[in-house]
């Protein structure tokens, strides 16, 4: 009963109940090599959390090869339909008006001044898109003509199957997307002035004793950039953590491996150079050495945790 209770625990500190031997040497390459590859993802956590505004926009939305659409899809609004849907937008920030009064205590002569900002931020949406109509009226045609592209799975295979006829497709679907870009690219800068605004309007006191409020954004997909951008700094820094402290180091080891792996997959044929995603490949193949080792054991928190398995199946301790 016991070994059934703590099979999980084996798992999570390598099944095989004694290393393969390695010289010291050997030893030391592991846990400088599981050493560096935590302090990698610990720093990238690190850094796209303190920036606050860190995004997988751009790399999901230029991700190529044949998984190309399953990544693009992950970015939020990839189509600018929420953006440029006026009363879901109105919606929004009229929520997040009455989230931030609520959430900083707003008295009465703060909440008019978030009405003025809301009433601000309609009057330039509305704005932006009198000045972009034609552009806008295109870009519509352009995503029925990309639509009738995706979903004529037929056609779709045909063109996969052709190089030139693939190319042309994305050509298409280039065109497509710049005719909103600028447009986008304005509604966006509207969101999040609008959030600093709002956010502007908290007394020092209010500021200091209450966490900035941010503006959430609905998702458009199941799972899109809006949840991903909040998860993936601190998905690498548990990772780094993990790897750092040798804790849990298989599984650990096997989400880096994965999120590397996904990584290299979105960017297939890789380019050669600094962007290269041969580099990502690289790094999970470490990755999979350190799991298939059960690294942590040398100079790390497992070795401890592997005290209890070695009892429990092996009868005996392993040495010191």
């Amino acid at each position: 009963m016991l070994k059934f209770v703590l099979s999980p625990l084996r798992l999570c500190v390598g099944w095989s109940l004694s290393p393969r031997i390695l010289g010291l040497t050997g030893a030391v390459m592991l846990v400088l090599l599981r050493l560096t590859v935590g302090w990698h993802f610990y720093s990238e956590g690190i850094d796209k959390k303190e920036a606050g505004n860190w995004t997988a926009t751009p790399f999901f939305a230029n991700a190529k090869g044949p998984l190309a659409d399953n990544f693009r899809q992950l970015v939020w609004d990839a189509d600018g339909g929420f953006r440029l849907n006026r009363a879901a937008a109105m919606q929004n920030w009229a929520v997040f008006r009455e989230g931030v009064a609520s959430h900083y205590g707003f008295d009465d002569n703060q909440k008019r001044q978030a009405q003025a900002n809301y009433a601000k931020a309609v009057e330039l949406y509305d704005w932006i898109l009198l000045e972009n109509a034609t552009d806008l009226e295109e870009y519509a045609l352009g995503r029925e003509r990309i639509s009738k592209l995706e979903t004529n799975v037929q056609e779709k295979a045909v063109r996969d199957g052709v190089t030139s006829l693939g190319g042309q497709r994305d050509t298409i679907r280039r065109e497509w997307k710049q005719k909103a870009a600028p447009t986008l690219a304005q509604i966006d800068a509207i969101w999040a002035n609008y959030e600093i605004d709002q956010n502007a309007l908290a007394t020092a006191k209010q500021a200091e004793a209450i966490p900035y409020y941010r503006l959430i954004k609905p998702r458009t997909e199941r799972i899109d950039t809006s949840v991903i951008d909040r998860f993936v700094p601190y998905f690498d820094i548990a990772i780094g953590l993990c790897l750092l402290l040798g804790f849990f180091t298989p599984v650990a080891a096997l989400a880096a491996a994965g999120f590397l792996g996904s990584v290299f997959l979105s960017q297939y044929p890789p380019t050669t150079g600094p962007g290269s995603s041969n580099y990502q490949l690289i790094e999970c193949m470490a990755c999979l050495v350190l799991a298939a080792t059960g690294s942590g054991r040398l100079a790390g928190l497992d070795y401890f945790l592997h005290l209890i398995v070695r009892k429990v199946w092996g009868g005996q301790a392993p040495p010191a």
